[in-house]
């Protein structure tokens, strides 16, 4: 209940710009006249209100001290600031110092005056304050944090009791942490209701972070006068010296206190708390020392707020990770209604409930303890009246939705997330009864009663522990877990939209599918027109007769075609570099690749990365085989991959133990390729050195390059493969072998291969239909068939062929058999473009 002091009496009214005896307060207008003051001024500064009214400031202070009290006001830029002069004389032919506290409001400045300490007993209570801080920066729990600060302004304070109490969402409050001398009696754990600090108190602890009143019994001086000629009364809001209303002073008489101090706890820009400080009889702060308290007070709550937001930060990587996960997850096509569990699994992680439903698009799915099916048709009816996409929370169902009586143990608290722009769908979290007791400061149902000058509010007398049980509620859904709710909701939403999205934009997916298609294609044709190209061109360099420009030329385009495939295997995803020189080294090295072992990682590689190293580590390999390590019977390579600090990968390539290696004395294509390819395409590193006991390359592929990284188990270093046989273009064939190729450029170098490899004859279709005339009409001795031709495929001939008994091999520009048919899993595949060599061995195979 909240505290409406309209209806007080004229007497509370006045109170409330009376003053504390301890101090006295001046008001200045803004010509530097005093046009207000308290009557204690003559015990304090020896000279009576009534004379200073309407005089000049320097009258009453000197001139030394109004200069800095008027250099301190020019600091107040702030709505609600003060400031802070300490040990200052105020008055002439007077030794006495002074603490002053100053503020603007409307066109006056409130100076509040009060004799300063003895600079014996004045303490370093800044110091302190810096100490305490940095200890309570290193504490991540909110208690043992409240705990430590309420200690530690007992000690500063000498006040007998220190609560930290915290504010509830429906503005009661509970004492979580306390501090008190030994005897007293503990307030900690107690529940306080709204009413005990109305709303007026409350804007005043945010506008002014410390209020003291140093005796509940003393008698306060009033303001002289109290309106100025406009009637305009002197707003005291931010005033430290400025008395308290009698409720409130009957508040504390009651529980006993004669001093009390409060230090606001402000969160960022939020009343979190309040540090409530109780003495048992009276006690009058030093200034200084209250001013170290407001510097605690903001101090601690931006500890306190940096806690809670290092807190908030890991919940919002948990929601983003779920988050991220969803919509990786969805994006493969999962439908929200058929794959709730995934959802509900990765909530679980984060929110804490009994059950869950989600009723989505008609489908139904229960986890958990939740009520039936039917219970919860009707309470989608009730979720629709409710604000539209919006997160629902309760921990008390039953009282919004009275059939919920029903099943209280099942679902006493609900938090629903609405999933589609539909007011239909949503999943549901339930919570089932926790009866729980709370126990409170005297009984919250008599906060308050009216007293003996009618519609006046009187404070309650009782503070006795009131404990009740409350039933047919769950744990509260806090914050926290009503913000992640939100958050997936949105998740959600936007899953659903793509989802409702794709199916709407299916048609003109599937129209522009063949023009992007055929556009992609065309993009990457010409891109292997040209790569080509340029391969033939500089290999010019490297040759000294055409069998040598040809063998160039065939072995790069045979790199590539390996790195490809390879890439090409996963739908063009990312690949293991140590796969790649397995492949490059097993392939180019055959018996000699024993001779070239693994150190370090591995690391997956992106596939617009994976050609332009296949042909660097092409070269490498080549280069070692002709001149370096593995041109002879001893040479070794050591192959290192490292993930560096910054993740990016380098390559070393150290070869040993073979000839004397000589630099060459030009630089050729493949030399080129090495040193230029990485920095140029990948924006990465390459070094190349030739020491005479072997050649050294170092490479550095950047990060953007890299997907991941594999660390590899092993103690020793792993040889790249085992040594295979020397590729030979020996392979015997004979009689006639028939071809099935539907390119004229692909079936010309086929049959010129064929017949370097022993064919009599070569009978060549482009067809099915031709291919099955050749069948009939020659005797065919073996068979090559292109799977592919066009629209059609050669599974027929391959059919008619396997049925008449005469061997055939297929070939495919696919990279892998997966289209062949169990039936012809048995039969080998050659990945064009294939060499002579690899066709020889194959079709030999046959026979």
């Amino acid at each position: 209940m909240k505290v409406d002091l309209t209806n007080c009496d004229r007497e509370e009214i006045h109170l409330l710009g009376h003053v504390q005896t301890f101090g006295c307060l001046l008001a200045f207008s803004s010509d530097w006249l005093i046009v207000h003051a308290s009557c204690n001024t003559d015990e304090i500064l020896g000279v009576k209100a009534e004379e200073i009214i309407g005089t000049s400031a320097l009258d009453v202070i000197t001139e030394s001290a109004l200069h800095d009290i008027r250099g301190a006001v020019q600091t107040l830029n702030a709505m609600d600031a003060t400031a802070h002069l300490f040990d200052v004389r105020v008055r002439a032919n007077d030794d006495r110092r002074f603490n002053i506290a100053l503020h603007r409001t409307g066109r006056n400045t409130i100076v509040e005056i009060e004799p300063a300490l003895s600079q014996e007993k004045q303490k370093d209570s800044m110091s302190q304050v810096r100490n305490i801080i940095d200890r309570l920066n290193g504490v991540d729990d909110v208690d043992k944090l409240c705990k430590i600060a309420a200690r530690f302004v007992g000690l500063l304070t000498g006040f007998d009791r220190v609560m930290v109490y915290r504010f509830a969402p429906d503005l009661s409050g509970q004492v979580i942490a306390e501090a008190a001398n030994p005897g007293i009696d503990s307030f900690m754990g107690l529940r306080y209701p709204a009413s005990d600090i109305p709303s007026q108190a409350r804007e005043l602890y945010r506008r002014s972070l410390i209020r003291i009143i140093s005796d509940v019994n003393d008698k306060v001086s009033p303001i002289i006068p109290e309106a100025n000629s406009e009637n305009e009364k002197v707003d005291l809001s931010l005033s430290t010296l400025r008395a308290v209303s009698p409720i409130h002073l009957e508040y504390l008489r009651n529980m006993g206190v004669e001093a009390s101090m409060s230090i606001s706890i402000m969160v960022n820009g939020k009343l979190w708390g309040l540090f409530a400080c109780h003495h048992y009889k009276p006690l009058v702060l030093d200034a200084r020392v209250r001013s170290a308290c407001d510097l605690f007070g903001q101090m601690f709550g931006y500890v306190l707020a940096a806690l809670e937001n290092r807190r908030k930060s890991n919940d919002m990587e948990a929601v983003r990770n779920l988050h991220d996960d969803l919509m990786r997850h969805f994006a493969e096509g999962a439908k929200v209604e058929d794959d709730v569990d995934f959802i509900l699994e990765g909530l679980d992680e984060i929110v804490d409930f009994d059950g869950a439903v989600s009723w989505i698009d008609g489908k139904f799915r229960q986890v958990g303890n939740t009520p039936t099916k039917d219970e919860i048709m009707t309470l989608v009816r009730f979720l629709n009246t409710t604000a539209t996409s919006q997160v629902y929370s309760t921990n008390c169902l039953h009282k919004v939705h009275p059939p919920a009586e029903d099943y209280i143990a099942r679902g006493a608290g609900l938090l629903a997330l609405p999933v589609s722009r539909k007011p239909r769908d949503y999943i549901m979290l339930f919570r089932g009864e926790v009866a729980k007791t709370v126990t409170w400061a005297g009984n919250p149902e008599k906060a308050i009663e009216y007293g003996p000058n009618g519609a006046r509010l009187t404070p309650r007398k009782s503070f006795a522990s009131w404990k009740e049980t409350v039933y047919g509620q769950s744990e509260d859904w806090t914050a926290k877990e009503k913000e992640i709710a939100e958050r997936i909701r949105v998740t959600l939403l936007e899953v659903v939209l793509l989802m409702s999205d794709a199916a709407n934009a299916e048609r003109t997916r599937a129209q522009e599918k063949q023009e992007l298609l055929i556009a992609e294609l065309n993009h990457r044709v010409r891109n292997i027109l040209n790569l080509i190209r340029g391969l033939v061109e500089q290999s010019k360099t490297d040759a000294v007769s055409v069998d040598e420009f040809t063998t160039n030329v065939s072995d790069r385009i045979q790199a590539l075609a390996r790195a490809h495939d390879q890439i090409t295997r996963g739908n063009w995803s990312a690949a293991s570099l140590r796969e790649l020189i397995r492949t490059e080294v097993t392939a180019y090295l055959g018996p000699k690749c024993d001779r070239v072992q693994f150190s370090g990682c591995d690391a997956i590689v992106l596939p617009e990365t994976y050609s332009t190293l296949a042909l660097v580590i092409h070269e490498l390999a080549s280069n070692s085989a002709k001149y370096g390590a593995l041109a002879d019977s001893r040479g070794k390579i050591d192959v290192t991959l490292t993930r560096e600090d910054d993740d990016a990968l380098t390559l070393t390539w150290v070869e040993s133990d073979g000839p004397t290696v000589k630099p060459p004395t030009r630089r050729g294509f493949g030399s080129t390729v090495i040193e230029r390819s990485i920095p140029f395409e990948l924006g990465g590193e390459a070094e190349i050195s030739f020491p005479m006991s072997g050649v050294r390359a170092r490479l550095m592929i950047p990060e953007a390059h890299i997907e991941d990284f594999v660390e590899q188990e092993q103690s020793e270093p792993e040889k790249v493969g085992t040594p295979v046989p020397a590729k030979t273009s020996s392979s015997q064939l004979s009689g006639t072998v028939l071809l099935v190729e539907d390119n004229m450029i692909i079936a010309m170098d086929s049959e010129k291969m064929l017949e370097d490899l022993g064919a009599q004859k070569v009978c060549t279709a482009s067809s099915v239909a031709e291919a099955m005339r050749i069948i009939e009409e020659e005797d065919i001795s073996m068979a090559l068939l292109d799977l592919n031709l066009g629209v059609d495929n050669s599974l027929p001939v391959a059919r008619t062929l396997k049925e008449k008994g005469i061997p055939f091999a297929f070939a495919t520009g696919y990279g892998d058999s997966a289209q062949l048919l169990e039936d012809f899993s048995e039969y080998p595949v050659l990945t064009k473009p294939y060499e002579k060599a690899l066709l020889g061995s194959t079709m030999a195979g046959l026979l």
